[in-house]
């Protein structure tokens, strides 16, 4: 019988208000779970900062895993989505072993502190997972060569199998998304007016905290034709199982778990995150620049064919394995 491991995920989806984090984790944790068949695992939140208890917790784990999301960044003493310090960092030593995490924008190369940090809080000989090839080059340059690109783990079961389910034509329904912190009135409008245009039935999810506020701030003769899908992954996730749609729209984990539900999708690309995983797995982005080409996408038939980095994705899982039989 295996034994038990006990495992610390450091989680980007508490105290937050964007859904897309809890869709990170979700799949985050089904992986996880699949690895470690007898895990033990406690969650401990990335967005605060980090206290006795969970330090306790990380320094007696087996394995530290910090799960996806957009947390690596240039200046990780300005940007806080990892709300942790050097001195925390001096007491976790090397235990954390990332999955799937992504790099914050485009940006110039890490400043002393960035470096300083990861160092100390980056595991010497596991492997760490990465999303796209952006984030692989910025941790090689400040001297990780144990770093793959196995895409975000909500990526890793749109296998070729399952890409062939998903409708190359269009639907008559759709959702769509807006992102509330990343805004193109102009470019933003046109997209609206198409899918109204173009769809019987329109529905917006609100993923993010002022995504709502966002849409109605669009003339009201279009925004009445729209129907709202409450601000929750349930509510999401009940609306894509019970209606033949596409997705359209600027919320990059709003597309993908459209995908994960086998659903036509096409996801503006507003930011690094969608264009990097376009250049990487060829996942169906069209850049927001380029939405007066919208329409015409609508009407072409179009596979889905994303590829996955999968011998990356199981060289990760297996360095588990192999310490187990150690």
């Amino acid at each position: 019988m295996d034994s038990v491991k006990n495992i610390s995920v450091l989680d980007t989806s508490i105290v937050t208000s964007n859904v897309g984090d809890e869709i990170i984790m979700d799949a985050v944790n089904k992986e996880l779970s699949y690895i470690f068949s007898m895990g033990r695992f406690l969650k401990i939140p990335t967005h605060e900062k980090i206290y006795k208890a969970s330090l306790s917790h990380i320094r007696n784990a087996d394995f530290t895993i910090l799960g996806g999301s957009n947390i690596l960044s240039s200046k990780m003493n300005e940007y806080k989505q990892w709300n942790i310090s050097i001195p925390k960092a001096f007491l976790i030593q090397r235990r954390v072993i990332t999955m799937g995490v992504g790099w914050r924008n485009y940006q110039k190369k890490p400043n002393f502190y960035t470096k300083k940090l990861l160092k100390l809080l980056l595991h010497d000989n596991y492997i760490h997972s990465v999303r796209d090839s952006y984030t692989e080059a910025y941790l090689k340059e400040i001297g990780f060569k144990n770093v793959l690109n196995t895409a975000c783990p909500t990526m890793w079961q749109l296998t070729p199998t399952h890409c062939l389910e998903i409708p190359n034509t269009k639907s008559d329904t759709v959702v769509f998304t807006l992102t509330d912190y990343d805004q193109d009135v102009n470019r933003d409008l046109t997209l609206i007016e198409s899918l109204l245009k173009n769809y019987s039935n329109v529905f917006f999810w609100i993923q993010g905290k002022k995504d709502d506020a966002y849409l109605h701030s669009f003339p009201k003769d279009l925004i009445k034709r729209v129907k709202i899908i409450a601000p929750n992954l349930s509510a999401y996730d009940n609306f894509l199982n019970s209606n033949t749609c596409d997705y359209i729209g600027t919320r990059l984990h709003g597309g993908i778990r459209a995908l994960q539900q086998k659903r036509r999708t096409i996801i503006i690309g507003i930011d690094n995150r969608a264009l990097e995983k376009k250049k990487d797995f060829n996942i169906p982005v069209l850049e927001r620049q380029n939405i007066n080409d919208l329409e015409r996408l609508l009407a072409s038939n179009f596979k889905t064919e994303i590829k996955i980095p999968e011998q990356n994705i199981e060289i990760w899982k297996k360095q588990f394995a192999e310490n187990e039989n150690n």
